[in-house]
């Protein structure tokens, strides 16, 4: 069985540091510090001490020096943003005559940037809140009980799928996606957007493992995922999500596309890094922002909690990702929401930290590529002080 391969972007390893950080660098006035946007962000000031922002301001003037493709680093410690750059560099854009261009673009805090595969940890999200209000009864539902009009495709094997085996990436279902988009037929999520029933197309592949048992990354996982969601609630994920999860964290300019009348749950989603942020604290908050609970904590407790082992020493909840790094001299567990070309918001509960970093990286799946982008979040690490 192939799996998808995420090198040292989801490793842990301990890699070169990118900037050679010193310890407590002076930062240039300005550099780094976060405005106030009125957005519901808290803002650390300078006698905060939580991060050491000298450091992180001279690793990104490095990455912006450097020519990496890296177009914004975010950290929010303690519950407030302490550290906010936006870079310069290549992006893939939405065409007027085709769907992407590149372009060279300079980021800002308005900027909307694609998170790719971030999007299935909000999918998460929406379905934890769905199962809160009752509209999914469990997620022991097997998944053909959400689609009576493919019954044509049951078979023993492939009845024993429950909607939890499509959130935690073990349905055991033939699939193929460690190419480039660019491969064309050979990657099973293109033909899963050509296809006129990416549902059925999905649930047309051949069974290579008994569900539940083994790690398969499957965006088509997700294509099932909005339909049941769409089914259950009687709105597109985008919409349920929209007035369930963006409203109430403040989050007003996410924008998140459709194929084939359902929403893109796995990997169509754009929003500005402070939003992706929010996303990230949420859960460091179990499910809370400021004084509103957003997602019920049980949700938030399962979704993040060890299901599966998966790649690169990695393991996987219900579309979060958990790994761990090196802090200093200690090992610490992290939540992640990982998209293709270096998107990420990694959550790090033991320093109450949330790093969110976003990139140009689409089509580079060469091992320089992936340890500029971890180098980031590794860089990060070394920045944040010592409580207390």
């Amino acid at each position: 069985m192939r799996r998808r391969r995420f090198t040292s972007l989801l490793g842990w390893t301990a890699l070169a540091s990118l900037a050679g950080l010193p310890a407590h660098a002076d930062a240039p006035e300005g550099c780094g510090v976060p405005g106030d946007r009125n957005d519901g962000w808290a803002i650390a000031t300078i006698d905060d001490k939580l991060i050491d922002r000298g450091a992180l301001c001279r690793m990104t003037d490095q990455l912006a020096g450097s020519g990496a493709n890296i177009h914004s680093v975010l950290v929010a410690r303690e519950g407030k943003l302490v550290f906010e750059r936006y870079l310069s560099g290549v992006d893939e854009v939405p065409g007027f005559f085709f769907r992407r261009r590149e372009s060279n673009v300079i980021f800002d805090a308005d900027t909307l940037h694609d998170v790719k595969s971030v999007s299935k940890s909000v999918a998460s999200l929406a379905v934890g809140i769905a199962i809160d209000r009752g509209l999914i009864r469990s997620i022991d539902e097997p998944i053909f009980s959400f689609f009576p009009e493919l019954s044509d495709l049951r078979t023993p094997e492939k009845d024993r799928i429950l909607l939890r085996h499509a959130l935690g990436m073990t349905m055991g279902l033939e699939w193929i996606e460690a190419t480039p988009s660019a491969s064309g037929l050979a990657n099973d999520e293109v033909r899963m957007r050509l296809a006129q029933d990416p549902c059925r197309y999905v649930l047309s592949r051949a069974v290579v493992s008994p569900a539940g048992e083994a790690f398969h990354y499957n965006t088509g996982a997700l294509a099932l995922v909005s339909a049941v969601v769409h089914k259950a609630t009687g709105q597109p994920l985008d919409e349920f999500a929209r007035a369930n999860l963006f409203n109430p964290l403040g989050i007003s300019g996410g924008d998140w596309t459709r194929y084939r009348g359902e929403t893109d749950a796995g990997g169509g989603l754009r929003l500005r890094p402070r939003e992706m942020a929010k996303i990230g604290q949420l859960v460091l908050w179990g499910g809370r922002w400021n004084d509103r609970q957003i997602v019920s904590r049980d949700w938030i407790e399962t979704s993040t909690t060890s299901k599966v082992e998966a790649t690169d020493d990695q393991r996987y909840g219900y579309l979060w990702w958990l790994g761990r790094s090196r802090a200093g001299r200690r090992e610490v567990e992290w939540i992640g929401a990982l998209g293709r070309g270096g998107q990420s918001i990694r959550i790090v509960p033991a320093l109450d930290l949330v790093v969110v970093v976003t990139a140009g990286y689409y089509q580079d799946y060469s091992p320089h590529a992936f340890q500029v982008q971890f180098n980031v979040f590794r860089d990060v690490l070394r920045a944040t002080l010592p409580r207390g």
